[in-house]
């Protein structure tokens, strides 16, 4: 009997998603510190502008937690001015590298660009300019690289990613868990693959800190560690 409640116990715990055996704050350690400074020490301009779009502090920062902590791990090893280089001349199928504090690529903010008007409210004080006011190609892709390159305006891009995920997902009708999980693997994954992709991708495991190969863990399962952080000690 005690062996049955046993698995019961275990396999309730796989269900949801909540990992009790890894301690992500302990494994990443100082990187993981930084990233919880870089939250704390910008949170006043950050809250507004979810705020402003009606989109919960907790679920937008879990989504975007574990690239802060790869950040700060490898931004002192990052030598991407030459990738810069190639992404404005000769576009995203040359260089499409993950750029500033939130580790966001540039086919991802020009998908986000494209599909910006998707749900968009006036007041949500977010425009992107269009490809056409640009004179040319490599001037709308500086525009991108400058905009990755401002964790403000970087952040904004993720807003409007929230924006489109639930328009066209319905993420919201999720339990609080599965929406938080499903929106940080689109995130990570790609939100232009359908809900199935999305759903099967959740649990795989390619998420690390490294530059060469290490142990990878699931970027929904570092999110959701970092989301049940926060609200624990609210």
């Amino acid at each position: 009997m005690r062996i049955f409640f046993a698995l019961l116990i275990i396999a309730s715990s796989q269900k949801s998603g909540w990992s009790q055996s890894l301690n992500y704050h302990d494994l990443f350690g100082d990187d993981w510190k930084k990233a919880e400074n870089f939250i704390k020490a910008n949170k006043t301009w950050i809250e507004p502008i979810l705020s402003k779009n009606n989109i919960p502090y907790p679920l937008a920062v879990a989504i975007i937690f574990p690239e802060l902590v790869r950040y700060s791990a490898l931004r002192d090893k990052m030598e991407i001015t030459l990738l810069k280089a190639l992404y404005v001349n000769l576009g995203e199928d040359y260089a499409n590298f993950s750029i500033g504090q939130f580790q966001m690529k540039p086919s991802f903010a020009e998908m986000i660009r494209d599909q910006s008007t998707i749900g968009m409210s006036r007041k949500s004080g977010i425009v992107f300019k269009k490809r056409s006011e640009f004179d040319n190609i490599q001037s709308y892709r500086k525009s991108i690289v400058a905009d990755l390159e401002n964790p403000k305006s970087e952040f904004n891009y993720l807003v409007v990613f929230l924006i489109i995920c639930e328009k066209e997902f319905k993420a919201s009708r999720k339990s609080e868990d599965e929406r938080l999980k499903f929106l940080a693997t689109a995130y990570n994954f790609g939100f232009d693959k359908s809900n199935v992709q999305i759903e099967n991708m959740i649990e795989k495991k390619f998420f690390n800190t490294k530059l060469y190969k290490t142990e990878n863990y699931s970027y929904a399962d570092v999110s959701l560690f970092w989301y049940k952080q926060f609200i624990s000690e609210k």
